[in-house]
């Protein structure tokens, strides 16, 4: 099948060529990101592979299908960035990969404790200018401090091992239980009681109209003072103005975040010779206490491997006629 790869990096030619080979699919890698403008790359290709920033919105989609396209593949598990109803109005097929880096993304997470718990990106700073002194380098022994998982699917429950190695209490939270959590020893409660009791709150939930916001100014009013916060699932989980303001006074004590609801405009470039226009972005940069990555928590060798092994898959699937469980379609109204 010819295939249409928009928003593509270097290890994206990298990773998807060598799982290609021997050559199965005709790859055409373009570096714009899809949208109504670049739509007109694809005119002729039967599929388009997209990645998270990509606007695979109504317009979009029906210039795609007016020029051949039948098929969306995804090479991530987000999927609100495509119109399903839309798509699926339109004949066309959205297919995603659903997981992909669960390690690694809890992993990175565990990062972001570290390093904002130890003042390891501050220490490092101070030791190149042969700055040696320890104030202001205090930290605290995760052992018996309590963490709350936001989200207790693979990624959720890989946090709370090796979080429970550290010798920490879990408390979680989401609409379906974990048994494997809960055989961790983690309790399940409602999220005023993990906002209240947590000392460390990590949010592994995806974006849904329920979620949006989830971290907003009433729920830092119910969070523990000083709590560390960790983000590395949706941006939009978080109102970032209301977690600046708990910044500022004090009741957030750490926050780590390695997605930003306005990402889209900033990350995966290079943007260092340029002014960044987003005030708010640049106002988070500002906090000693803020640890900012760049939507790298995925980004690990086997993770790009396993995204272009499920691509290659579900496109195969859809190529041969066969039902593929990573098929995603709109939900049938209420």
């Amino acid at each position: 099948m010819k295939v249409a790869v928009f928003s593509t990096k270097v290890y994206d030619r990298q990773f998807l060529s060598t799982v290609n080979s021997p050559t199965q699919h005709e790859l055409a890698f373009f570096e714009p990101r899809l949208n109504r403008d670049t739509a007109i790359l694809a005119a002729g290709f039967p599929a388009v592979c997209v990645f998270v920033h990509d606007q695979v919105d109504a317009p979009t989609l029906k210039l795609l299908a007016s020029r051949g396209t039948k098929l969306v593949v995804l090479r991530c598990a987000g999927f609100n960035n495509v119109d399903l109803q839309a798509a699926a109005d339109l004949g066309i097929t959205v297919v995603r990969v659903p997981a992909y880096s669960p390690y690694g993304v809890a992993e990175h997470a565990v990062g972001l404790i570290l390093s904002l718990n130890r003042k390891i990106h501050r220490a490092y700073n101070r030791v190149r200018e042969s700055n040696f002194s320890l104030d202001g380098l205090l930290g605290f022994n995760l052992h018996k401090r309590t963490v709350g998982i936001v989200g207790t699917g693979k990624i959720g429950l890989i946090l709370g091992q090796i979080m429970k190695g550290f010798g920490c209490n879990l408390l979680a939270y989401d609409v379906y239980r974990n048994p494997e959590l809960e055989a961790l020893g983690g309790k399940y409660v409602e999220l005023p009681e993990l906002f209240a009791n947590s000392d460390i709150i990590s949010l592994h939930c995806p974006l849904t109209p329920e979620t949006h916001h989830l971290i907003n100014a009433e729920a830092i009013e119910q969070i523990k003072p000083g709590v560390m916060l960790i983000n590395t699932s949706r941006g939009a989980l978080i109102d970032t103005q209301a977690v600046i303001e708990g910044l500022k006074s004090g009741k957030i004590g750490y926050l780590g975040v390695d997605v930003y609801e306005q990402e889209s405009e900033l990350f995966f470039e290079d943007l260092s010779g340029e002014i960044i226009q987003d005030d708010i972005f640049q106002r988070l940069t500002m906090f000693p206490n803020v640890l900012i990555t760049g939507h790298q928590a995925f980004f690990t060798a086997e993770a790009l491997h396993n995204i272009a092994e499920t691509t290659f898959a579900n496109i195969a699937d859809v190529e041969n006629g066969r039902p593929c469980a990573n098929e995603i379609r709109p939900q049938p109204s209420a």
